[in-house]
């Protein structure tokens, strides 16, 4: 039902022209990959200055960062859907992820014209995050697409460690251009623009659009919404959305760090680089892992990391602490990232790849607008410790949840599609 009969891996092998067909799956990964890369260090640039822009340097409540950290985190959400469908109902994948990237890219000048104004640089952030939304479905299903079933995890992990490397140069880039700079936030944000603009340069030039068989079948809306029914995809999505809904987001976290431990505020910049090198280190064995022994449990394990992180951010004072909590967090990222689209892509028809993933990806980026906002509440209700307990319980009450909808599934790559929608029972 969920699962294309022409997929990639099920194709007889190419003896004319079989590794000359390696090598441009393989560059079309490392392609994707090198354009996340920049975009990476170009938007980390940004994120890793930012609270300390509104917090310290504007003066916002935590309420108020909250509002605007929701937007960041969840203004991707219904442009998710819309560059879904439309890149697979046109066959407009690298048009549209080119569309996002341009329109990220276009906006780290913005907030230079938004100047102080609280309301305007909302506006930016949420127009980046848009391009964000608009570009990760067709770019993840570009990704699925180049390579066959059996290799999604590593085809994955590679992808994510090189968006990673980015993650982790992007805050020493920050630090080092605020070092020279004299402390000017300006001079970031050119910069990264600069490096967005580099970013999609390589998409235009390097990035192919993957040919399938079934390229020719337009996708309607209709179609698209028969991906909500009974199946092995509508339990991932059922089990992925609570998770993202009690995850404390990457700023709030940092900021939980400073007040715990009595970090100046300067250093911010350099917390994201250790949870970036953990994440780094981890992206490609844990696809790899997931391959082999299934999708499923390195999920579990991955939000399993993320509660134990949460447990120490209440119980730790002292700065070893500080190293475990971003570790913990960047092994969770690494487990969890591109595992989910590895873990849901094999149960979508080509046609509706794209879809298929912005679907689950706007169920998470709406769950992690809640949290944000939520959170911020929670903060400034109970406090940093009281609110970090209240989503460690909904991590934990999430967590086995989505072991009962996953457990009867196997979702490992590789499977028949009969044995895949053997799996529709349930939820």
């Amino acid at each position: 039902m969920y699962l294309s009969d022409a997929r990639a891996g099920d194709r007889p092998a190419d003896t004319t022209g079989g590794s000359a067909r390696v090598r441009v799956v393989a560059g079309n990964v490392l392609a994707l990959g090198m354009v996340s890369l920049l975009t990476d260090i170009s938007s980390e640039m940004v994120t890793a200055i930012l609270p300390l822009y509104l917090v310290f340097g504007l003066g916002m409540s935590t309420v108020q960062f909250g509002v605007l950290d929701g937007v960041y985190t969840g203004a991707t959400a219904v442009l998710r859907l819309v560059g879904g469908h439309v890149a697979d109902r046109f066959r407009w994948r690298k048009a549209v992820a080119g569309t996002g990237y341009g329109l990220s890219a276009v906006t780290k000048l913005g907030f230079l014209a938004a100047g102080r104004s609280v309301p305007l640089l909302g506006l930016v952030i949420g127009v980046d995050r848009a391009g964000k939304g608009l570009r990760t479905a067709p770019r993840d299903a570009m990704i699925s697409l180049s390579v066959p079933p059996e290799a999604q995890g590593r085809a994955f992990g590679v992808h994510r460690a090189l968006d990673t490397a980015g993650a982790l140069i992007g805050p020493l880039a920050a630090f080092g251009v605020l070092s020279l700079a004299l402390g000017t936030y300006d001079a970031v944000f050119v910069t990264s623009f600069c490096v967005a603009v580099l970013g999609v340069l390589v998409l235009v030039l390097f990035v192919r659009e993957p040919a399938g068989e079934v390229a020719h079948r337009a996708v309607s809306l209709r179609q698209a919404a028969r991906l909500l029914g009974p199946g092995p995809f509508r339990r991932v999505l059922l089990a992925v959305v609570p998770l993202s809904l009690a995850t404390i987001s990457d700023a709030f976290l940092y900021l939980l760090l400073l007040k715990r431990l009595d970090i100046a505020a300067s250093w911010l910049p350099l917390l994201p680089v250790a949870m970036s090198a953990a994440y780094l280190l981890a992206a490609v064995p844990f696809g790899r892992l997931a391959d082999r022994i299934g999708r499923t449990p390195v999920v579990i394990g991955g939000y399993g990391a993320l509660l134990a992180c949460y447990v120490l951010v209440i119980v730790g004072h002292h700065p070893a602490f500080l190293v475990a909590v971003l570790l913990l967090r960047g092994l969770g990222y690494a487990a969890t990232d591109g595992v989910v689209s590895a873990l849901a892509g094999p149960l979508l028809p080509e046609e509706q790849r794209a879809t298929g993933l912005a679907v689950v990806q706007t169920g998470q980026a709406l769950a992690a607008m809640a949290a944000s906002w939520s959170f911020g509440v929670l903060w400034s209700a109970l406090g940093p410790e009281g609110a970090v307990g209240v989503m460690a319980a909904a991590l934990a009450a999430a967590l086995a949840l989505a072991v009962f909808l996953l457990r009867s599934g196997d979702f490992r790559s590789g499977k028949s599609r009969q044995n895949l929608n053997g799996v529709t029972g349930g939820t």
